[in-house]
């Protein structure tokens, strides 16, 4: 099983990850505002963009799917964090108790 702290940077690296995911339309969008091809989505730019309405759906479709498996994959890191948690916490209240060795006092 993984670590703890392991669990810990994998879901800190995939909150990242949707975050980044989360973010790219907008960068898609200042990039066409700014005259460019908003990351390949116009190559010609927005007055001449060959698909300009489907690209849009297009796009969301791909980062909703993406966005939706990141989440997963946290949701499923998460539920193995727990898990671990409690198994431990188990072990701990199933653990017997050491029994002291009588002493030479008598």
């Amino acid at each position: 099983m993984l670590k703890a702290n392991v669990i810990r940077v994998l879901v800190l690296a995939l909150s990242v990850v949707a975050v980044l995911i989360a973010g790219i339309p907008l960068v898609v969008l200042v990039d066409l505002v700014r005259g460019g091809t908003g990351l390949g989505v116009c190559p010609d730019g927005i007055e001449n963009c060959p698909r300009p309405f489907t690209a849009g759906g297009e796009m969301l479709i791909i980062l909703v799917i993406a966005l939706s498996i990141v989440i997963a994959a946290i949701r499923v890191l998460m539920r193995l964090a727990r898990m671990q948690r409690d198994r431990e916490q188990q072990l701990e209240v199933t653990e017997p108790e050491t029994v002291a060795a009588p002493s030479d006092d008598q």
